[in-house]
């Protein structure tokens, strides 16, 4: 499961673009809490802190724990806005979660046990289609990543969303179709040298 992180914040006490220019100046990111039937909160919080969370690379897949006048709200980053030339960040949203919460997350794959694929062994290549499966999770059991076992693969082979067994509490957000997610494929070299044995064959 992703870690939950814990991101420090205080009540913005005035709106608009200058108050929120006037924060960012002072090393603050004017944020907004929302959803969970109450009303949003105008927030802002370390402009640090928010940057080195988001370089972990899973801030947007994580539970996000805001401390907010001594108490702690379950959210889940829904959007951070950054500045066009710096990239720093200069707004962020925040979906505030009830306790059975479930929410939309991209989780990324990581194939293992490629050493005992027969096609990769013999130097095909592992043709990844989608490095991330878009899941609906619950909040407490989000997926830091989700493993993919190739054993026995060979040439032409393919892994659908179907191959894959997700973990409790997962689902794919895609439920209309069996979408592939990587195919074992030839590299041309192999190809040629198939294609030399075919015929050798046929001919004898």
């Amino acid at each position: 499961m992703s870690d939950a992180l814990t991101l420090p914040a205080e009540l913005r006490e005035r709106a608009g673009k200058g108050a929120s220019r006037a924060l960012r100046r002072e090393g603050r990111v004017p944020a907004v809490i929302y959803g969970g039937k109450e009303e949003p909160a105008t927030i802002h919080v370390e402009e640090k802190l928010l940057m080195k969370q988001l370089m972990t690379g899973h801030f947007m897949n994580s539970l996000i724990m805001i401390e907010l006048n001594g108490k702690t709200i379950r959210t889940q980053a829904k959007d951070v806005t950054l500045h066009p030339v710096t990239d720093r960040p200069v707004h962020a949203d925040f979906l505030r979660l009830g306790k059975d919460a479930k929410v939309d997350v991209q989780v990324p794959v990581v194939f293992i046990n490629e050493e005992a694929s027969p096609g990769l062994k013999r130097g095909a290549v592992l043709n990844i289609v989608r490095h991330e499966l878009e899941l609906i999770c619950d909040v407490d059991t989000i997926p830091s990543e989700i493993e993919i076992d190739v054993t026995g693969l060979d040439v032409g082979d393919s892994i659908h969303i179907s191959n894959v067994t997700l973990p409790k509490g997962s689902t794919s957000a895609i439920t209309d179709r069996d979408f592939t997610i990587a195919t074992v494929v030839a590299p041309s070299g192999m190809k040629s040298q198939d294609n030399a044995a075919d015929e050798a064959e046929a001919e004898a």
